[in-house]
């Protein structure tokens, strides 16, 4: 293998290489998009269980006691 030859083998390696990491790049900030959705996500369900949470604990509190209700008109 002379000099040229060699040269262009390595080129050719150093383009795949580049290549390489090129794709990575992209799928890792891909990757990075998809996590920060899915965290958005759960952060507004996190945040939704604790509204719905507090409803029913309040909500526990505001029963009706019927024998404090007054007859209805057409009795």
């Amino acid at each position: 293998m002379n000099e040229r030859e060699l040269a262009e083998e390595l080129e050719e390696r150093f383009q795949v290489l580049e290549n390489k990491a090129v794709h990575t790049s992209y799928t890792v900030d891909e990757l990075n998009s998809v996590v920060i959705k899915q965290q958005d996500q759960i952060d507004a369900l996190i945040a939704e269980v604790k509204r719905l949470r507090t409803l029913m604990h309040e909500g526990g509190d505001r029963t009706i006691d019927a024998s404090e209700e007054p007859p209805p008109p057409h009795y």
